[in-house]
Parts: C-alpha cells; structure tokens; sequence
C-alpha cells in the first residue's frame, strides 16, 4: 500500500490542556503548512484559548515556524507557555525535606 497517493500525506496535531489533550488524525496535500494544517484539524475552534500569535508550535518537539511545509507522518505541537520556570521548579523540589 502506498503511504503517499495522490500528493496526500498523513499528519496529526496535538495540543495539550492542563486536563486533557486534543489530537487529530489527518490527510493532507503535499505542500501543506503548519498553520493550514492547525486550520483544517478544528483544535482553533475546539480550544479557543490557542493563539497562534503568540504560542510556539513544533514538529516532535523542535519549534517550527507556521509556515513550515509538513512532510508524511509529521506530528504538529502547540505549545502552552510554560507556568514555571522548569530550573526554578527543580531547585525548589530539592529543597523540600524529604
């Protein structure tokens, strides 16, 4: 079975909430960008806190920009900003008394 037929590709997007994730399975033409394939995926209108403008997203946890053509089996990121700082969250567990 070809994986490529047609100039379509599988892809999938992901995007993580504090309680739960979204992910979705799709197939896209060759040629298709990090931000056309966030578009047609639905997680804009199924997260509406995302904000493309101001979030990072990647490609398996290298950050991409949104105009990043995809290529077969690509896993789209978008990223929350970070809450805490993770080496100030490190600092402070080996401090705590055990």
């Amino acid at each position: 079975m070809a994986e490529n037929m047609a100039g379509k590709i599988k892809i999938s997007v992901c995007y993580a909430h504090p309680e739960s994730a979204l992910l979705r399975a799709l197939e896209v033409d060759e040629g298709t960008t990090i931000g056309q394939a966030i578009e047609m995926s639905g997680v804009l209108q199924d997260a509406p806190d995302i904000n493309l403008v101001t979030m990072a997203v990647g490609i398996y946890g290298k950050k991409k920009t949104l105009d990043t053509v995809l290529q077969a089996r690509d896993r789209i990121e978008i990223y929350r900003p970070l809450i805490a700082d993770p080496k100030d969250a490190r600092r402070r567990r080996a401090r705590k008394p055990a």
